[in-house]
């Protein structure tokens, strides 16, 4: 039973995807919850074809292949049907303020619609959780030491807890890796065809390419003949220091890292 008041109905509804840019990805599969101010529940689900390749990184995600939307409707097949559906009702989801309803508004968007993100109200339940349940550093010498963090925001006192918590987090969960490299891999899983940490810079059949943005995919030395402002721009933003001394070195120099030796399947 929900335990808040609804003037109108509540969708809780999820969004698997081809990827995490509300703005450049496309709908794979879209459940929603229709929850009425009586209580009563309608439930729906779409699988859709995006259009698009599915990249292999994201079907290790979601289970859902190029293959298996190939004969589904397309988002514009079901535009009518799933606006009907959200018609009048307020917004519920995990992260949907950030992901989930910024990708239905695009979708929408591009077949003419106007979802109307803004003019309904929003229960984003990871909000909730973040607000009730803080994940900052005073909370988890709490939660693992059992007491509060005095000289919270010192540098020193910080760096003391911290390596508190840890030390009980490794009595905590046994199954944590026991070294170093092996909890850095677990924590962040490296990928050998991201040139940096965050995979700003992607190896794609042995060319390394932008992997965010409006030039997504684009290798970066075509980048360096065609557009090479955009380079410029890279190393005068705000990415990563690891990111811009790669794009530099392309810059000044002519010069990339070399390619990852990977099998012919990761390429």
């Amino acid at each position: 039973m929900l335990n808040l008041k609804l003037e109108r109905p509540l969708i809780v509804f999820d969004i698997e995807s081809t990827g995490t840019s509300p703005r450049k990805d496309r709908i794979i599969e879209l459940a929603a919850i229709k929850v009425r101010p009586d209580g009563s529940e309608d439930r729906k689900c779409w699988l859709l074809n995006p259009t698009v390749p599915i990249p292999p990184e994201t079907t290790a995600i979601h289970g859902i292949s190029d293959e298996i939307v190939a004969q589904c409707p397309t988002f514009a097949d079901k535009a009518e049907e799933i606006f009907e559906f959200f018609r009048d009702c307020d917004l519920c989801g995990f992260n949907a303020d950030r992901f989930d309803a910024p990708c239905l508004e695009e979708e929408f968007a591009r077949v003419g619609m106007n979802f109307a993100s803004s003019a309904r109200k929003h229960v984003d339940v990871q909000r909730i959780y973040h607000r009730m349940e803080p994940r900052d550093l005073s909370a988890a010498v709490r939660f693992y030491c059992g007491r509060d963090h005095e000289g919270a925001h010192g540098a020193e006192a910080d760096a003391q807890a911290t390596l508190d918590v840890l030390c009980k987090q490794m009595e905590k969960y046994d199954a944590l890796p026991k070294d170093v490299p092996a909890m850095d891999e677990y924590l962040v899983p490296h990928d050998p065809l991201n040139a940096d940490r965050n995979g700003m810079l992607r190896w794609r059949n042995g060319e390394l390419c932008v992997n965010f943005g409006k030039k997504k995919g684009e290798g970066l030395k075509k980048l360096l003949i065609n557009e090479p402002s955009y380079l410029r721009w890279i190393v005068k933003g705000d990415f990563d220091s690891e990111v811009r001394m790669i794009v530099k070195d392309l810059l000044e120099n002519g010069r990339l890292p070399p390619a990852p030796a990977v099998s012919p399947d990761q390429n």
